[in-house]
Order: C-alpha cells, then sequence, then structure tokens
C-alpha cells in the first residue's frame, strides 16, 4: 500500500486547518492539525497510527498501486466516452471588425480582411454543421470582432444566420460589446438565444477608461441599457467582467451596481470574471496582468472585506465551488482543453478553427468549409490527442486530475507545442476556496 499520487494536500488559508482531496477516488476531507501531522509523516514514510491509517485506505489516499492504476484507466475511459457524447460549442466569426477600442483587445494585431458574408458561405457552414456534427448534440455561438454591429448589412447577415438556426432547431449564443442590443432586440426575442455574453469592466468610469468608442465616447450606459432590456424580455445574460490590476479595486462597487440594479435576483443572469492576460501579442501594460493564483487571491480578500460581492460573482477556487454546492466532487478532469473534441470554430473566410483562442490566426487553420471542404487531418490529430495521458510533464502531477493540462492554445503559445502544459494553481486555489466555502 501506498500513499496515492493523486492526493492533493494541503493547509487552508487563514486556518490551522488542512485539507485533503482525492478526485480518483472522489473523496476530500478537512484535517486537524495532528491529523495533518500525520499525513506528513506518512508521506515521509513513517508509520503512523493504524486507525488513522485504516481511514485513509478506506477513503482511496492510502491504495495499492495496481488498483489504482486499474481504476485511472477506467475512468479514462468513462471520461472519454462522456466526452464523445457531450454537446458540442460551435463559434462561428462573421467578422473581425469592431466599433469599440478597447485598450486590451488581443485581436488587434489580426489581419483578417474585411469582406462581406455571402449567404452561400452561411448556407455551406450550415450544411458542413449538419453532415460533420450528425447525430451530436450542437450550439452555435457568435463571436467576433463585435457580431451586433449596427448597419443594415449586418443586420441582414445576423438575421439570416439567425433564422438559419432556428430552421436547424439549434440553440445560439452571441458574445457582444453590448452597445447594440437595444437595436437588436426585436431580432433576438424571435431567436432561439441561449445566452447573451456581455462585458462591463467595472462601474461607469473605470468601465468607460477601458471599452470605448473607436474616437472615443461613453459606452457603459447603453450597454446598461441593452442589460436591462434583455432581462425584461427573459433573455439569459452572462455579464463578464475582464479583469487586471487596473480595475479589479472596483470589483465590489460593480457588484453593488449589479445588486441594486436587481440584476442579481434575476434567473436569467450570471456572472464571470475572466483574466486580462497575454495571448497572441504583447500587451500596451502587461505590468497590469494578474497570473490566475494572484488574481484569486485578490478576489479572496476583496470578498473577505466586502462578502457582498458573493451574491454577484462566486469564485470557482479549481473544484471547491462545486464541492460546496453539490457535497461532492466533480469527476476526474483528464483534458480541459475542448479544442477539436466539443468546440470548434469557423469565420467569414471559410476556415476551419480549434477553439476561440485560435480563431482569426491563419497558421491556426485547420481547413475550410468553404468554398470547398479540407481538413489538415495531422493538426486536427494533434489537438484531438491533447490531453494529461499525452503532456509528459502531466504524468507525475498530482494536480493533474483538477488541472486537466490546462488550454492548449495558451500552452502552444507559449512553447510552441500543443502536447505541453498550461499548469493551474490547483493546490493555492483550494488553499482559498476551502477557506472561503468551508
Amino acid at each position: 500500500m501506498r500513499y496515492s499520487k493523486y492526493n492533493i494536500f494541503s493547509g487552508i488559508k487563514d486556518s490551522d486547518n488542512f485539507f485533503i482531496v482525492n478526485i480518483l477516488s472522489g473523496n476530500a476531507d478537512i484535517l486537524s492539525a495532528s491529523e495533518a501531522k500525520m499525513v506528513e509523516e506518512l508521506i515521509n514514510g513513517r508509520p503512523v497510527q493504524e486507525d488513522f491509517y485504516t481511514q485513509l485506505i478506506n477513503k482511496g489516499y492510502v491504495v495499492d498501486e495496481k488498483t489504482e492504476n486499474i481504476e485511472y484507466k477506467n475512468e479514462y475511459l468513462n471520461f472519454i466516452d462522456s466526452r464523445d457524447k457531450d454537446e458540442v460549442q460551435l463559434f462561428f466569426v462573421p467578422n473581425y471588425s469592431c466599433n469599440f477600442a478597447c485598450s486590451y483587445c488581443y485581436q488587434e494585431g489580426y489581419t483578417n480582411p474585411h469582406s462581406e458574408v455571402p449567404a452561400k458561405l452561411t448556407d455551406m457552414f450550415f450544411q458542413y454543421v449538419r453532415t460533420r456534427f450528425a447525430g451530436r448534440n450542437r450550439y452555435i455561438t457568435l463571436f467576433g470582432g463585435e457580431p451586433l454591429l449596427n448597419s443594415p448589412r449586418q443586420k441582414e447577415l445576423v438575421s439570416y444566420f439567425l433564422e438559419n438556426a432556428t430552421r436547424a432547431e439549434l440553440d445560439v449564443c452571441i458574445v457582444t460589446n453590448g452597445y447594440y442590443l437595444g437595436e437588436y432586440l426585436d431580432l433576438l426575442k424571435k431567436s432561439r438565444i441561449r445566452e447573451i455574453q456581455v462585458t462591463l469592466d467595472g462601474t461607469k468610469a473605470i468601465h468607460d477608461s477601458r471599452r470605448f468608442l473607436k474616437g472615443g465616447g461613453s459606452t457603459f450606459d447603453k450597454i446598461v441599457k441593452g442589460i436591462d432590456l434583455c432581462l425584461q424580455n427573459k433573455i439569459s445574460v452572462n455579464l463578464r467582467m475582464v479583469a487586471d490590476k487596473q480595475n479589479i479595486d472596483n470589483l465590489p462597487e460593480l457588484a453593488t451596481f449589479a445588486i441594486d440594479k436587481g440584476w442579481t435576483n434575476s434567473p436569467f443572469f450570471k456572472t464571470q470574471i475572466g483574466r486580462n492576460y497575454e495571448l497572441h501579442h504583447c500587451q500596451s501594460h502587461p505590468e497590469q496582468l494578474f497570473d490566475r493564483i494572484s488574481l484569486y487571491e485578490k478576489i479572496y480578500e476583496l470578498t473577505k472585506e466586502h462578502p457582498h460581492i458573493l451574491k454577484f460573482y462566486k469564485p470557482a477556487y479549481s473544484i471547491s465551488k462545486f464541492l460546496s454546492e453539490n457535497g461532492n466532487l466533480p469527476n476526474p478532469l483528464f483534458d480541459a482543453c475542448p479544442a477539436c473534441k466539443t468546440e470548434w470554430a469557423f469565420d467569414y473566410t471559410g476556415h476551419i478553427y480549434p477553439c476561440t483562442a485560435t480563431v482569426g490566426k491563419t497558421d491556426e487553420s485547420l481547413g475550410t468549409f468553404y468554398p470547398r471542404e479540407f481538413h489538415d487531418l495531422k493538426k486536427i490529430k494533434e489537438w484531438e490527442n491533447r490531453d494529461v495521458t499525452s503532456i509528459p510533464e502531466c504524468q507525475n502531477c498530482d494536480l493533474q486530475l483538477a488541472c486537466g493540462g490546462g488550454c492548449g492554445a495558451v500552452a502552444k503559445n507559449r512553447s510552441g507545442n500543443i502536447c505541453s502544459p498550461d499548469c493551474r494553481p490547483v493546490k493555492k486555489l483550494l488553499e482559498l476556496g476551502f477557506s472561503n466555502y468551508f
């Protein structure tokens, strides 16, 4: 018998207690300082009290290596089988143009030519979806640039696209800056809209200093009005805050604003916080960026001081939120990268890409659906094969089944290799999460 290689063990922040988690066995426990000391003794190869040792065996923290390897393989096969049945998200980009000049736009360096989307391309896209993803549950997300631009031609294009989706009985999500939601409301109300994702980076002064119109001009008030209209018409809104050191201290005020607006009481409202990070080209102010753990350390501090934030946004802290809300652990995560498995991206040039982080980068193209269908099978296979079993650095990592190897696009952007890790600070996130939720 040995100490399981999949145990995650550490101290809880601002507490004398510790936690131990094993996603493979499905167990998590809070330990006293004396119990934690015995775990440390066991890790160092020293004997511990027999009754405590028996408890560790019963919970799967101490295992027979051969039995654990069999369990790992079985869970992996279950994961692959489940993923093959999961709903597929298909992103479509009708344009990369935008009416905003955000200070941190990661698409700023893109050189995609401007051209109108012919009806034939839209027809070919839906034909491709019907044949390529036959038998799979699927939905579409309109992405950009800014898909909801306020021009007669763009409205005609979006209307034709949504009509096709309705005929195909496909739900549509839209990722938009939210400026023209009011102008598109009538079209949205008669379409199969699952969710509208809108970004607010803070209250008015902060947001307008970061997300402004090309040529200058406030955007906050008009976006807020659009969100109100969506919620009033029972159109789901996913409010996203893109956070860095410039705006994170405004989170308590943004939470208060949303609560006072009544948004947080709506069943059609949810939130997320996205980290502003360097992806394809250098940020204008890289010193403003958080890494993943420093962002959540800051959010932890803010929620301790301003607990009302949790009514607006509850951080996941890796698997901590899931455990607190469900009373059990999620299934082992063998792959955190959906590219070419449950996520694909397409754009108005007729190209196919692995995911949203790669769409529009011509060197990331996997082929075309228009004007002819072509697939770079070698590239596709690379993305399909990426999971913790194919990333060497993940093989002996105790965090692998909570991390899943991270984002393939970020890993490739950093190392040039898809099968390299984008490591998540799981242990440190759990230290925060156990403190916050338990």
